[in-house]
């Protein structure tokens, strides 16, 4: 049975929270305005949009004088787009199959060592995927930016770590849909320390260390430890510390505002054509469609509840 990292299993719950909602379909209502958690967007957007930022920036505290490593990550979005013949279509069917225009996402993962500068600078790029009749093109813009990591000592041993991510992207345009391709979204970044260093908790920090912890700026982010103390993960979701998936969860299902058991019976009450557009919509709805229709009787009774532990009531 392979072993999953607790921490990557929760940072990749946030940073897919969002990106495809029930009923996982192109043509549903909610997924026509997608990306909306976490987004780090151009700043010539951002100062048209103060609703949309440019820039994150977290802050907590460390105990101990051990190195800092800070990992950002964050979805690109992928203009998915099909051709006929060399022209662009909405859909093409081949041997069966269908094909759609959507966008997707591709994941972006960078490290920075604090404290210092570390630029973000991805090129653009465009894959072409040959089908008979036509292709799918997978295109996407170039993004640049920064990450910013600072360490200030306070007293008694205790330091600040500050990280700000900022997105210096060229942007001219005026729609969000063309700026969301600029934009990195769904930005979270975690936070780790070696041996003599321990974060401290940002929710519920020390008397001794309370005012250090509020003086911490958090703009867009917000750090909770994830793992003892050597690690925290800092993101547009607000989470308690020492979160933790499910056991029961059959996997992700994007839709973190709902419970899985009521998610899985939905998709299962789908009609042949719902399904049919949803296996069509992404590869990642596929996915879903699939584990869900194949989890036995024991796993969708295993989704009905569990009590964790007992305590008095007083």
């Amino acid at each position: 049975m392979t072993s999953v990292d607790p921490v990557r299993a929760i940072a990749d719950a946030v940073l897919y929270e969002g990106y495809l909602l029930w009923p996982y379909r192109r043509s549903a209502t909610k997924n026509q305005r997608r990306w909306t958690f976490g987004g780090i967007y151009p700043r010539a957007h951002a100062e048209r949009h103060p609703d949309d930022r440019a820039t994150m920036r977290t802050e907590c505290l460390l105990e101990g004088d051990a190195p800092v490593t800070v990992t950002v990550r964050f979805l690109h979005v992928v203009a998915r787009q099909v051709l006929r013949d060399g022209e662009p279509v909405d859909e093409l069917v081949v041997g069966g199959e269908r094909h759609l225009s959507w966008d997707e996402a591709v994941e972006r993962e960078l490290t920075a060592e604090g404290p210092g500068r570390t630029p973000i600078a991805i090129p653009p790029g465009r894959v072409e995927a040959p089908l008979p009749g036509g292709a799918i093109v997978r295109s996407w813009e170039g993004l640049t930016g920064t990450i910013d990591v600072s360490v200030r000592p306070l007293a008694d041993g205790v330091r600040r770590v500050s990280v700000e991510v900022a997105n210096t992207t060229p942007w001219d345009g005026t729609d969000r849909e063309a700026a969301l391709r600029r934009t990195f979204c769904s930005t979270h970044a975690v936070l780790r320390t070696g041996a003599g260093g321990a974060f401290v908790s940002q929710t519920e920090p020390p008397a001794h260390l309370r005012a250090e912890a509020e003086a911490c700026r958090n703009e867009g982010a917000w750090p909770v430890l994830v793992e003892g103390r050597q690690v925290v993960l800092a993101s547009a979701i607000i989470l308690e510390d020492h979160p933790r998936i499910a056991p029961e969860s059959p996997g992700d299902l994007f839709d973190g505002g709902e419970i899985d058991q009521m998610l899985v019976l939905n998709i299962l009450s789908l009609t042949d054509a719902e399904k049919a557009e949803m296996r069509d919509s992404d590869p990642k709805a596929r996915e879903i469609l699939e584990r869900t229709e194949a989890l036995s009787q024991e796993e969708l009774m295993a989704l009905h509840g569990a009590i964790r532990e007992f305590g008095m009531a007083r």
